[in-house]
């Protein structure tokens, strides 16, 4: 009798067990499903939040590039392009600051570490060499300054974010088109230079 009664609590102890083991997994699932939510919510967020500081830190990059390049630039075009750059960027990094208050988006008060390397290896450049790294730079830092933008036009989940990449895409595609110039006419300059010094050595 003794072993029946004990083998029926033991059947009642492990199928409550179950039971209570079952309900928590369901019940810790639907705790999780709005967890999921709320980080996928946080990551849109946190994508925008990285867009406008990236923009930001961007455009103060080539506001000190260009303020270099206008004092250290030989060619006239590239001094030209410099001051588009230092004008151009000023602006936009205004509206990025306006966009990242309104946001409430902490935004970075100086430029990336990887911009802040290629300031330095360029400050200690002059003359043609200046301009033909400073032209290179300004063709690579672009192409991904649209890449990136085209990103923020099509994933941004706040509008005014999108509406910036949007109506900033085409001064940014110009600024390349002028890069792409100035790069091969500082190549040409160096190519008949070279040319020139090679005739003359010859004589």
């Amino acid at each position: 009798m003794n072993q029946s009664l004990a083998k029926v609590l033991y059947v009642a102890g492990v199928t409550t067990f179950c039971t209570f083991l079952g309900c928590w997994a369901v019940l810790a699932h639907q705790e999780n499903r709005p967890s999921s939510a709320r980080q996928s919510t946080q990551r849109a967020h946190y994508s925008d939040e990285v867009f406008v500081r990236d923009a930001a830190e961007g455009s103060m990059a080539e506001v000190k590039l260009g303020q270099l390049a206008e004092e250290k630039a030989q060619a006239p075009e590239v001094k030209n392009f410099a001051k588009k750059m230092v004008e151009d960027h000023s602006k936009a990094l205004e509206e990025i600051k306006q966009l990242g208050s309104k946001e409430g988006i902490n935004m970075p008060t100086n430029t990336s570490h990887q911009d802040a390397e290629i300031y330095r290896r360029l400050a200690k450049l002059s003359g043609p060499e200046f301009d033909r790294a400073y032209s290179q730079e300004m063709v690579k830092d672009h192409q991904k300054d649209i890449a990136e933008f085209k990103k923020g036009e099509t994933s941004s989940q706040k509008p005014d974010v999108k509406e910036f990449a949007q109506k900033t895409l085409p001064t940014l595609q110009s600024h390349l088109e002028l890069a792409q110039q100035m790069q091969a006419h500082v190549s040409r300059e160096g190519m008949s230079k070279g040319k020139a010094s090679g005739g003359s050595s010859q004589k």
